[in-house]
């Protein structure tokens, strides 16, 4: 089984600050901060994925919110509840994603 990370080996032989700061600084520290849970940090990233257009990161993200406790409901309910602010079509796009996903 590889040890390297998610993100070294999409881009490790391309980009290795890049994999450092998403490895180190993002997971390793942004997700850590004690204010907001994973739980939390979950669904807030799976919801500004979806407001910003990056629906094909939530491959990565919709997983890691059922690891870090979202349920399932509460996915769907988030990109439903983002469909008003973000746009129908993000939604739908999302939402095509999660139902391969989940």
């Amino acid at each position: 089984m590889s040890t390297e990370s998610p993100m070294q080996r999409l881009v490790g032989d391309l980009a290795p600050a890049f994999v450092h700061l998403t490895d180190d600084v993002l997971f390793g520290e942004v997700w850590a901060r004690p204010d907001l849970s994973p739980r939390d940090r979950s669904l807030v990233t799976i919801s500004s994925l979806v407001s910003a257009g990056n629906t094909e990161q939530l491959r990565a993200h919709i997983p890691m919110g059922l690891d870090n406790g979202l349920t399932r409901e509460e996915i769907v309910e988030a990109i439903t509840h983002v469909a008003f602010y973000a746009g129908w079509p993000r939604a739908v796009s999302a939402l095509t994603i999660a139902k391969e996903v989940l």
